[in-house]
């Protein structure tokens, strides 16, 4: 049995204002622990947070996905939405998600594990969905349900699609 929804819902996703740490990288040098873990000491030292969500949010270029290859850079971030008014933590920096269509899968289980899914959104999914992939950032949004390095872990994956 799968752990990922096969049949996503398709969500208008509204402007949403995070501040985050980011970092130019590749999936064959992936540094996203290293990125989350320069993260969380300022996310948890800050009472300035408007929720409990956090965002890993991936921004590609353009051509990113037409000549796909491990070594393709990308910007990852590591962000949460700032209390209304709130002063953003020394080193952090603005990143705005614009409003737009979104395909949203539910995962569970670990995220070194999560490749299947992926292969599935991006080559089944996708290609027969009457959708195409938008140039807007990728993110999964980790809530409550989202536990660090556990097969209990639930998260939502984000792709933007437009009709």
């Amino acid at each position: 049995m799968d752990n990922f929804s096969r049949i996503p819902q398709i969500k208008t996703l509204t402007e949403t204002h995070l501040a985050g740490l980011s970092l130019q990288m590749c999936l064959a040098q992936n540094q996203t622990s290293q990125l989350w873990q320069n993260f969380m000491p300022a996310y948890k030292q800050h009472n300035i947070w408007a929720n409990n969500f956090l965002y890993s949010v991936e921004e590609y270029d353009e051509n990113y996905f037409k000549n796909f290859s491990t070594n393709n850079f990308f910007t990852k971030w590591a962000a949460a939405p700032l209390q209304t008014g709130a002063i953003m933590p020394p080193g952090f920096t603005a990143l705005i998600l614009p409003q737009g269509l979104y395909a949203v899968f539910n995962y569970k289980g670990l995220a070194s594990q999560a490749a299947p899914m992926y292969n599935y959104i991006f080559n089944q999914w996708l290609p027969n969905s009457g959708y195409l992939l938008d140039a807007r950032p990728h993110f999964a949004l980790m809530g409550q349900a989202y536990k660090n390095n556990s097969q209990d872990s639930e998260e939502e994956i984000w792709v933007p699609v437009k009709g």
